[in-house]
C-alpha cells in the first residue's frame, strides 16, 4: 500500500455500526476515499478507516473497514494512504486474496510487485465505429448456448432466488469457459458462503485452470463497508490485466444483489434518506460505476457473468431490476423447475439474450429457436389443461405438441461436471451445434416414437436418434462471427 506522511486528523466521536464519526482537531481536511488509522498500536489488528463524507466542516464520515471491537471514544487518527491499494499482476493469479489484498488460501504471502488504488478511475477504452469479430461464448451448457447465447465481450446475468442454483450454474459455467479460454479469469465473491468459495476452489484445481485464474472474497460474515468496496477491487483488476497486460478477461462476480445490499446497509447507518423502495437513493449509480468499469476495448474481450440474487422471488426488486439493463443475456432461474427436480432449473420462456438476434447468429440456430420457443409456448398452455383434465382429454394434433414440448423440456436437464459427487452423475459438456441439431430433431417430429424420460439428464441424443433418422442428423458446425 503507498505510504504518505502521516498527519494527526482528530479522534473518534462515535461508531454507529460500520460507520465510524471522526471530530476534526486539525488544519488538515482528508479528501474524499483517503484511508486513515488509528495512531496508536492495536496489537495485531490494523485499525482502517476510509473517507466517506462529510458531515460538516470538523466532522467526517467513515467506512470502518476493520473489526470494531477494538475502536473507542477519543481515539487518535491519522492519515495512511491516498486511497486503498492492492496487488495486481501475475502474482495473484492462482491466489485467494481479501479485500486488502492479502492471501486467504494458506500458500504463503504474496510476492512483491504493482498495487493499484482500488478507486482510480480508469481510462476508458475508446470507442470505435469498426465491427469487432466476436465468437459465441461455449459454455457446454445445452439450455444457455441455446436459446440465451452470448457473444465475447458480453455479460451475462444469472437471476433467481435462493436455493435454485445459481452458484452451481456459475461455477460450471467458469469450470467450462475456463478451460478452453485464452486470457485469465477473475471471480468476485461478495457477500456469499465461505462453502462456496471452497467449492470453486477446488474446482478450478481439479480442471488445472487455477494458475490462470484471481480470486478476491468478502464472505457474508464481513462486514457491509468491506462487501461493498470488493467488486470495485476485482474491477481495478480487471482493468489491470486489459489495459497492461493486454489479456482478455472472463469476470465473475456471485453476487450482485449483495453489493447492493452492503450499499443500503451503509445508508441506513448513515442516516440518508432511502429511495421511495427503501433502497439507498445512489442504487443506480452505484451499479453504473462499477459495471461501466467492466466493458472491452479495440484489442481485449472483457466477458462477465454475475449472479443476482432476487429477494422473495420478486423479479421487479428495485435491486434486481438494477442491473439487468448491463445484460446482454439474462437467465432467470425458476423456482417451479427446482421443485420438479429439473436442473438447471431455467425459466426459457422469461430468459432474454439480444444476441438472439437473425443478423448475430446463423439462420439455422435462429430458425430454430423461435421454433423452439413457439413449441414450449404451446406446452405451457397445454400443461395447464392437463393439470384439471388429464392429457387424455386432449386432442390428438394437441397431444403431439405436448409431448414434443415435454421432450425438449426434459432434454434441456443436464448434469453438471461441478455437481457430479452430489448428484452421482457424470457431467457432461454438450457442443452447440449438437444441442441445434437435436433440437431440431425433437421439434420436427424425429423422437415422437422415443418416451420424454429418456432425455432426462442426458448430453445430445445421439443415440436415442430412431434408425430411419440417422443418416439425416447432423452435428456439423455453422458459425457466424459478429
Amino acid at each position: 500500500m503507498e505510504k504518505i506522511e502521516k498527519q494527526f486528523v482528530g479522534r473518534v466521536y462515535g461508531v454507529r455500526g460500520q460507520i465510524v464519526i471522526v471530530h476534526c482537531e486539525s488544519e488538515y481536511r482528508p479528501s474524499l476515499g483517503e484511508i486513515l488509522s488509528t495512531q496508536e498500536k492495536t496489537g495485531d489488528h490494523i485499525i482502517r478507516l476510509e473517507v466517506h463524507s462529510y458531515q460538516d466542516r470538523d466532522i467526517l464520515h467513515c467506512l470502518l473497514l476493520s473489526s470494531k471491537e477494538d475502536i473507542y471514544r477519543n481515539m487518535k487518527i491519522v492519515t495512511e494512504s491516498p486511497s486503498l491499494f492492492i496487488p495486481v499482476g501475475k502474482r495473484v493469479l492462482g491466489r485467494a486474496i481479501n479485500f486488502y489484498g492479502q492471501p486467504v488460501d494458506g500458500s504463503g504471502a504474496l510476492e512483491r510487485g504493482y498495487t493499484r488504488p482500488i478507486h482510480a478511475v480508469a481510462k476508458h477504452p475508446a470507442l470505435t465505429t469498426e465491427t469487432k469479430k466476436k465468437k459465441l461464448l461455449e459454455t457446454g451448457i445445452k439450455i444457455i448456448d441455446f436459446f440465451t447465447p452470448l457473444f465475447e465481450g458480453g455479460r451475462l446475468g444469472l437471476v433467481g432466488g435462493a436455493g435454485v442454483g445459481k452458484t452451481a450454474l456459475m461455477t460450471e459455467v467458469i469450470r467450462n469457459l475456463n478451460s478452453e479460454h485464452d486470457g485469465v479469469a477473475l471471480f468476485a465473491g461478495i457477500g456469499e458462503r465461505i462453502r462456496e468459495g471452497h467449492e470453486l476452489w477446488e474446482s478450478l484445481k481439479e480442471t488445472k485452470t487455477l494458475s490462470k485464474t484471481a480470486l478476491i472474497v468478502a464472505h457474508i460474515n464481513e462486514n457491509a463497508a468491506i462487501r461493498f468496496r470488493v467488486p470495485e477491487a476485482a474491477a481495478t483488476l480487471t482493468e489491470y490485466f486489459r489495459d497492461e497486460e493486454k489479456k482478455n478477461v472472463l469476470f465473475f462476480a456471485d453476487n450482485i444483489f449483495r453489493f447492493v445490499q452492503a450499499g443500503n446497509e451503509l445508508s441506513t447507518l448513515l442516516e440518508e434518506i432511502p429511495s421511495e423502495f427503501g433502497y439507498q437513493s445512489t442504487l443506480e449509480t452505484e451499479i453504473a460505476r462499477f459495471e461501466n468499469r467492466l466493458v472491452s476495448s479495440d484489442t481485449v474481450f472483457v466477458s462477465s457473468v454475475q449472479t443476482v440474487y432476487v429477494p422473495a422471488d420478486e423479479l421487479n426488486d428495485p435491486a434486481v431490476a438494477a442491473p439487468l439493463p448491463y445484460f446482454e443475456a439474462v437467465v432467470i432461474l425458476s423456482r417451479e423447475m427446482s421443485k420438479e427436480g429439473r436442473y438447471p432449473a431455467i425459466d426459457i420462456l422469461n430468459s432474454k439474450s439480444s444476441v438472439l438476434d437473425k443478423g448475430l447468429i446463423d439462420d439455422r440456430h435462429f430458425e430454430v429457436a423461435t421454433t423452439a420457443i413457439e413449441l414450449l409456448d404451446q406446452y405451457e398452455r397445454l400443461a395447464r389443461v392437463v393439470t384439471i383434465i388429464g392429457e387424455s382429454e386432449l386432442s390428438l394434433q394437441d397431444k403431439v405438441v405436448y409431448g414434443r414440448g415435454l421432450r425438449l423440456r426434459n432434454y434441456m436437464t443436464q448434469p453438471f461436471f461441478t455437481l457430479e459427487s452430489q448428484t452421482g452423475r457424470a457431467g457432461v459438456f454438450v457442443k452447440r451445434n449438437e444441442t441445434l441439431a437435436d433440437v431440431k430433431s425433437i421439434v420436427e417430429g424425429r423422437f415422437d416414437s422415443v418416451s420424454a424420460d429418456k432425455f432426462l439428464y442426458i448430453g445430445n441424443a445421439t443415440h436415442l436418434i430412431p434408425s430411419e433418422y440417422k443418416t439425416e442428423t447432423s452435428y456439423e458446425p455453422q458459425e457466424r462471427e459478429a
